[in-house]
């Protein structure tokens, strides 16, 4: 838990919004809530909640740093952003890149998790680039605290918003310029899954109905297969606050959904993301209604196919890494699953770095 005497003298100085405070995850965690004015959806005041982890070893500064050929260099921080019906609580994800010597920081979107308020929809927006606001702001804050460059971390529909802010943001200044050096997908929603009319004569009307009824109701997705995989209450072996991420998901609304489409839209014209992206994902897909044990080892939200087909839009040097009997989220998998996963990914980071040190001219 944090304490006055253990507060540098930015945090007893700035206004309340703006300092870091114990969060729910409980010591090592702290939380610092991001204001962004009204919502441009018209639901009060939004805010996005900016989470950290500090833990007791952080003080040892050398293990931050990593010896290259050349010279002593720290790794990258993290910045972790969460999927829909979701927010960061996989506090071993986090505790993973802490022990390579990463700082490690989680960005709850606006209406989402601990960012959620009073009247306001879950998740809720009309267009993805809202959510460049919270990003901005937290990369200035981790640079600002860290002084490092800055690698991005995202799941599912997450991993969608941040190739798009990417993309804004290499066209901008540049990705490079702007302290990003690499981004990890984890079974990011690149296509709407399931029959082939969903995105063709499908999309037209989800986009029309999306503009003039915003608020409606997607029907018949009310499904909690994946969410008995993972609850340690049904099937699974994680904990978390089913408030802010509920068994069956919360509600899929129209405008949302035609936000998400006009993103999908984007990515598949193609962007320009500026940094290497290491992707990884289940190996097949497994859609069902109730829980069975074929969930466990399958992505049972998304089409993997689609992950596979549509990676190479993200405009840069892609590593597609399919994980045998991974869930949905990666990082939710079962013992053997994530081991793999998290070697993959540790692998990745290796290679990153290396690509980091040689000549431009020689990548």
């Amino acid at each position: 838990m944090t304490n006055e005497a253990s507060l540098s003298v930015s945090d007893l100085t700035a206004p309340a919004a703006e300092r870091w405070k114990p969060d729910v995850l409980g010591a090592g965690y702290e939380q610092r809530t991001l204001p962004l004015g009204p919502d441009p959806d018209g639901e009060g005041e939004a805010v996005a909640t900016l989470v950290r982890y500090t833990p007791d070893t952080e003080a040892a500064a050398g293990d931050r740093l990593r010896v290259t050929r050349n010279n002593t260099v720290a790794e990258p921080a993290v910045l972790y952003v969460h999927g829909f019906t979701d927010y960061f609580f996989q506090q071993h994800l986090a505790e993973h890149f802490a022990g390579r010597g990463h700082r490690f920081y989680a960005l709850d979107l606006r209406k989402c998790g601990r960012s959620l308020r009073d009247g306001q929809t879950p998740h809720y927006v009309t267009d993805l680039a809202a959510y460049d606001a919270e990003l901005n702001e937290s990369l200035r804050i981790v640079q600002e605290e860290t002084g490092d460059n800055v690698l991005v971390v995202a799941h599912s529909t997450g991993g969608l918003i941040v190739s798009l802010w990417l993309h804004q943001l290499n066209k901008a200044k540049g990705t490079a310029a702007s302290g990003i050096v690499g981004l990890v997908l984890n079974s990011p929603w690149f296509d709407l899954q399931g029959p082939s009319y969903y995105r063709t004569i499908g999309t037209p009307v989800i986009k029309m109905l999306g503009r003039f009824r915003s608020m409606v109701e997607l029907p018949g997705n009310k499904i909690s297969s994946y969410g008995d995989s993972l609850h340690h209450s049904v099937a699974g072996e994680w904990d978390y606050n089913l408030d802010w991420k509920p068994l069956a998901g919360f509600p899929v609304r129209l405008g949302w959904l035609r936000a998400i489409r006009n993103g999908h839209a984007k990515l598949q014209a193609g962007l320009s993301i500026g940094v290497p992206a290491l992707i990884l994902r289940s190996r097949v897909t497994k859609f069902a209604r109730k829980y069975g044990p074929a969930v466990d080892v399958a992505d049972a939200v998304l089409d993997v196919r689609q992950i596979q087909r549509w990676s190479g839009c993200l405009g840069d040097r892609t590593n597609i890494v399919p994980i045998d009997g991974a869930r949905h989220d990666v990082f939710l998998s079962s013992a053997e699953p994530l081991a793999k996963a998290f070697a993959e990914l540790d692998s990745w980071l290796d290679w990153l770095a290396d690509h980091f040190e040689r000549p431009a001219s020689n990548r």
